[in-house]
């Protein structure tokens, strides 16, 4: 590795580009206080850092980072190919502040059948690597969730978890809307079930022409030995299949494939994907990435599929709306990652280019909404800002309290800017320590703990602080406020009116002892409402998650015998609480360690 200190007072590049070799690496430029400014590739190194130092740049943006520029560093590489896989490990690990950020790296969902005699599908999203088979990616969970839908309704297989299934006595509610064949109780056998499978694989993988020609030379013979129930049977699941087969297929397309395309519109540019996996259509997903300054939509292309691509694993086609730097390149280690052949193809000919116009086409429109949806946004935080006569507001933070009868207490805090909600910067806090159903101190250790996260310089701070509550609450935050020593943070109360309606808020301030009231109508007044719903629906959620965890382990204390690995152990045999309370005393025998005496007294305690 090569650097130049960031204590200089001047950093030379010319003179710095000239040290350097003409083999493949990657550079990082760091300002004066030693952030990572940029993170690039270079099959040369010496030329690409004099690049940007030789004469002005052309965009604002370059011109801009290389004059914040007081250092830089490199590693030398021995190929192309580690440099580009360099460069996307180092842009995920550092985020530079003008390298392109995708900002969403929520995974994607899949559907994995898994690794049993009898295997279920189910949703799945995480690493794949647990046993079984896995189907997608999809854009989103909702389009898992139809498509499982579908699944269910045509196939009839299991969705149950194997704790669930290995302990039931007798058809649950799925079997008798027709959306199982309830193999846990032997209603089908192995053969039976392994051929509904088949044919359910035979559809995911895109097999459709001979999954109709397969059922429906079953539906002949069923007929031709007068097994006229079976055969109609058949008819309606063919029916059905071409029903599902009409809204989703694409003529022309049977095999894995993405379009990729990027529109760029006032400066802010989109990513869509379309999803096309054994002709059929599964949706399609918008990503608006960080992009300092205008660039080019090559260039953003060439980030995303460098970002996206190296941890997801690629279908056998990628269409590119643009051509790209590195092409060859990005495909030889897209390969080499995933061990499969992957083609990349830019700006597509003939029928093919039409999937990616709808792509640009949509991309223009997710961009035209957004653009809509921000100067709503904007317009409400203006009018807030005016309303609460302040000079300046860019962003909101709302706490509130959840509880049941003061158990279990979490803090919630959600974040507005002037676009919308900003969900990566959520956060809720778990409180303990205090008495049962004081709001006052739960609110005063959430603020605490987030303001001195704040002074260790880890966040923004927020312009306004709601609070969900009223003077007593409001007075908890000015305390937190005074004593960590934060400024610049206006506090507003949110309370509730009389009648408890949504509308009806007042608005109390620090230094007024008299509220607002503005108009339900009001565009600021519309903000605060939403935020504060948002406050309340996160700490709600946060909530039910912990005391959901809590009864889980709860419900079995007291009994003799039942310590914590017992505890895990049963919860985990039967999947849950639930599937626990389901269990007989024999069920419960056939744990490691429990016995009949054992058995009989957890089965006593959990029926009263």
């Amino acid at each position: 590795m090569d650097h130049h200190s960031p204590q200089s007072t001047a950093f030379d590049g010319k003179a710095y580009a000239r040290r350097l070799t003409t083999g493949p690496g990657v550079y990082r430029m760091l300002d004066g206080e030693g952030n990572v400014l940029y993170v690039g590739k270079a099959a040369n190194l010496r030329k690409r850092v004099e690049s940007y130092f030789g004469r002005q740049p052309k965009e604002a943006r370059i011109a801009t980072m290389v004059a914040q520029v007081a250092a830089m560093e490199v590693i030398v590489t021995r190929t192309d190919g580690e440099a580009l896989l360099l460069e996307a490990q180092l842009i995920k690990s550092l985020k530079p502040r003008y390298n392109i950020d995708l900002r969403d790296d929520k995974s994607y969902p899949f559907i994995r059948l898994s690794a049993h005699e009898f295997p279920q599908l189910s949703f799945y999203r995480g690493a794949r690597d647990r046993p079984g088979r896995f189907f997608g990616p999809f854009p989103s969970a909702q389009a898992v969730r139809i498509t499982l839908n579908q699944l269910f309704r045509l196939f009839r297989l299991r969705q149950c978890e194997d704790s669930v299934f290995k302990n039931r006595s007798r058809p649950c509610l799925q079997h008798q809307i027709g959306r199982c064949s309830a193999p846990c109780v032997g209603l089908i056998d192995e053969a039976g079930y392994a051929r509904s499978l088949r044919h359910a694989v035979m559809f995911l993988d895109g097999e459709s022409e001979s999954l109709f020609a397969e059922l429906g030379s079953e539906m002949e013979q069923a007929a031709g030995e007068l097994r006229y129930e079976r055969a109609a049977e058949l008819r309606d699941q063919i029916v059905a299949l071409q029903r599902v087969r009409g809204s989703q297929f694409v003529q022309g397309e049977r095999g894995e494939l993405d379009v990729v395309a990027v529109a760029v519109r006032d400066g802010r540019p989109c990513v869509e994907v379309l999803f096309f996996r054994g002709g059929l259509s599964l949706g399609n997903r918008s990503y608006f990435p960080r992009a300092p300054g205008t660039l080019d939509p090559a260039e953003i292309l060439r980030a995303f599929l460098l970002q996206h691509y190296l941890s997801l694993p690629p279908p056998a086609e990628l269409l590119l709306s643009h051509p790209i730097e590195d092409q060859q390149l990005l495909t030889e280690l897209l390969i080499e990652t995933h061990g499969r052949r992957t083609r990349l193809v830019a700006s597509p000919r003939g029928e093919r280019a039409r999937w990616v116009e709808m792509a640009l086409r949509t991309a223009e429109n997710a961009l035209a909404a957004r653009a809509a949806d921000a100067a709503s946004a904007g317009a409400r935080i203006d009018d807030l800002a005016q309303l609460l006569e302040l000079d300046q507001l860019e962003r909101i933070e709302c706490f509130d309290i959840s509880h049941t009868q003061g158990s279990e207490t979490v803090a919630s805090c959600v974040v507005f800017g002037r676009e919308g909600a900003i969900k990566a910067d959520y956060r809720r806090y778990n409180i303990s320590g205090i008495t049962p159903g004081d709001d006052y101190a739960a609110m005063h250790q959430a603020l605490s703990r987030r303001f001195k996260r704040l002074a260790g310089g880890d966040g923004k701070c927020p312009d306004l602080l709601l609070i969900d509550g009223g003077r007593g609450q409001l007075a908890q935050a000015q305390q937190v406020i005074e004593e960590m020593q934060v400024t610049g943070v206006t506090l507003v109360g949110v309370a509730k009116g009389e009648e408890r309606r949504a509308g009806e808020e007042s608005l109390w301030r620090v230094d007024d002892p008299r509220p607002l009231r503005p108009p339900a109508h009001r565009p600021g007044a519309l903000l605060v409402q939403q935020v504060r719903d948002e406050a309340h629906r996160f700490a709600i959620t946060g909530h039910r998650a912990r005391r959901g965890k809590q009864q889980m382990q709860s419900s079995l204390d007291g009994i003799s015998g039942v310590g914590d690995k017992r505890r895990r152990a049963l919860l985990k045999q039967f999947g849950g609480l639930r599937g626990l309370e389901r269990a007989g005393v024999e069920d419960l025998m056939q744990v490691e360690g429990i016995s009949r005496a054992l058995a009989e007294r957890i089965y006593a305690h959990l029926h009263g």
